[in-house]
Formats: structure tokens, sequence, C-alpha cells
């Protein structure tokens, strides 16, 4: 199985490189702070699922998944933050949130798949 044909992975990258579009414009304070961590936590997900196939084994594999839904998790705390502090627009929370949305509990049925 390759990670790039898992629909889990591709959702992940479609979050990342959707808040890498909002952040890229933040002024510098913003993006030196909350959105480097932003971005880490979103670009985590879809690296830990990738390298959870790379072990090639199958407690590694949820090992890394668990690792990924953790980095959600953690994405969702900082888009919180970011709402918090008027950095997303409305346009822009509609366009992540059906994506955070549906990438938990596919993140979930991935983990319990490799039970």
């Amino acid at each position: 199985m390759r990670f790039q044909d898992l629909d889990v992975y591709r959702l992940s990258e479609q979050l990342a490189d959707e808040i890498w579009k909002i952040v890229q414009y933040w002024e510098p304070l913003v993006k030196d702070t909350l959105g480097k961590q932003l971005i880490r936590s979103a670009d985590s997900i879809g690296a830990n699922i990738a390298e959870g196939v790379g072990r090639g084994s199958t407690p590694d594999n949820r090992r890394f998944v668990r690792i990924a839904r953790g980095s959600l998790y953690e994405t969702q705390h900082w888009l919180r933050r970011a709402y918090a502090r008027n950095l997303l627009n409305v346009k822009q929370l509609d366009t992540l949130k059906p994506i955070v949305d549906e990438l938990a509990p596919r993140l979930n049925s991935y983990i319990n798949s490799l039970n």
C-alpha cells in the first residue's frame, strides 16, 4: 500500500495546503508565532500517516496514525486560537471546517482498520 493512495492522507494534504494559503498572508509576528505552530501541526498529520505506512508493521502504523490524530487535535486548537484572535474570516472557516470534520472520523476509521 502506498500512503499517497490513502484518502485520509490526501485529505490531510488538503487541510495542510489550505492552512498554508491562509497563513502566508498573516503579519510577521502572527506568522512567526501562531502561524508556524499551525502549519507544523497540520503538516504533521500527513507526515505521520506516511511514516506509519513506511514503518512496515501494523503496530507501528497504528501508533503513527494515533500521533497523526493528535496532530489534528493540535491543529484544531491553533485554528480556534486563530479565530479567537480574528485571524480567520468566515469564508476561510467555511473552507477548513468540512475538511477537519471529515478528517477526524476518517483517522479513527483508519486506526480501527489496523486493529
